[in-house]
């Protein structure tokens, strides 16, 4: 186990029980934009410096999905093709000296999206490529029927992956505790599979932190919504009172919010208003955004932050340190 205090395990010290591969350094730092520079009280949750390589949100749940991860092990995953949880998958996998099988589909592509299929092809023993997600789930079903893998669901959405992002909402929380931020009255991120967003919103819920947590909707609304986000955190906290015998506090709708308008039409496609948002993070601090995810999400919380009505928290998921190596 990391050094580094786990706020999960001070909240239901049983979880602890829970096989974790401590790939991450926690907690990831808070920084302020100034004023000037968003028009309001914005702060960004730096998730993409929060491993010594491919940070960001997908390594919170990986910590548990790989926990039993054994070296010489195949690890099945499926995403898009630019998917960064396909790439960071393929990255910790590599680390625990086990080998990854990804299954991909086909979707709009945008320039940072083709650099993370490239990346994530080289660093994944076999890739596979099929027209659409139902097709790639299907044949990862098959896959681990007549083989021996180690599954990681899409998006490493799961209710054991998602003890990650609960642990996320709580590291918030005391970072707020510490005077580090004020309370913010929202917290924007990504939402696509939906277990980031689930699992910071039961985490928020746990700590008793006033703050709503907001999707920014990077998916077709059918499958990407606000019932699906309430439902994957209520299957979380089953699984803590499972393994715990504690009440664990109901989500409830008020607190997730869903914005739908930063979209853009399509998976992967990008959202031409976002190009101001991304331009002045990269100014006022080096950050670089993804099309498919980050940069939508930074859009919904600039754009929220402006109205004055509170402090806003981005949630940075996207680490771009290694493409600048590149």
């Amino acid at each position: 186990m990391p050094s580094t205090p786990f706020p999960l395990y001070s909240h239901f010290p049983a979880l602890a029980r829970i096989p974790r591969m401590a790939l991450g350094r926690f907690p990831s730092p808070v920084e302020r934009l100034t004023e000037a520079a968003a028009g309001g009280a914005l702060w960004v949750k730096r998730d993409d410096l929060n491993a010594p390589a491919f940070g960001g949100n997908k390594v919170r749940a990986l910590e548990f999905l790989l926990g039993s991860v054994q070296p010489g092990d195949e690890v099945l995953t499926v995403g898009g093709e630019g998917s960064t949880h396909v790439l960071v998958t393929a990255a910790m996998a590599r680390e625990l000296s086990a080998r990854t099988h990804a299954i991909r589909w086909t979707h709009d592509m945008n320039p940072t999206a083709q650099v993370v299929a490239e990346r994530a092809s080289t660093m994944c023993e076999r890739v596979a490529t099929t027209a659409s997600p139902l097709t790639a789930l299907l044949r990862a079903l098959a896959m681990r029927a007549t083989r021996r893998v180690h599954w990681i669901p899409l998006g490493g959405t799961s209710p054991l992956g998602m003890l990650g992002h609960v642990n996320a909402g709580l590291e918030i929380a005391d970072q707020v505790r510490a005077g580090l931020l004020p309370t913010p009255t929202r917290i924007v991120v990504p939402l696509g599979s939906g277990g980031t967003t689930a699992g910071i919103a039961l985490g928020v819920a746990i700590a008793g932190l006033d703050s709503t947590v907001v999707g920014a909707r990077v998916g077709p609304r059918i499958a990407v919504n606000r019932a699906r986000v309430l439902r994957l955190a209520r299957a979380t906290a089953r699984l803590i009172q499972h393994v715990t015998g504690e009440r664990v506090p109901n989500v409830t709708r008020d607190r997730v919010h869903v914005v739908h308008d930063v979209y853009g039409g399509a998976y992967g496609r990008p959202l031409p208003r976002s190009r101001e948002g991304t331009e002045l993070l990269r100014q006022h601090t080096g950050v670089r955004l993804d099309d498919t995810y980050s940069a939508k999400a930074f859009t919904a919380a600039l754009e929220l932050a402006r109205r004055g009505d509170g402090p806003t928290l981005f949630w940075l998921t996207f680490d771009a340190r290694w493409m600048q190596e590149d």
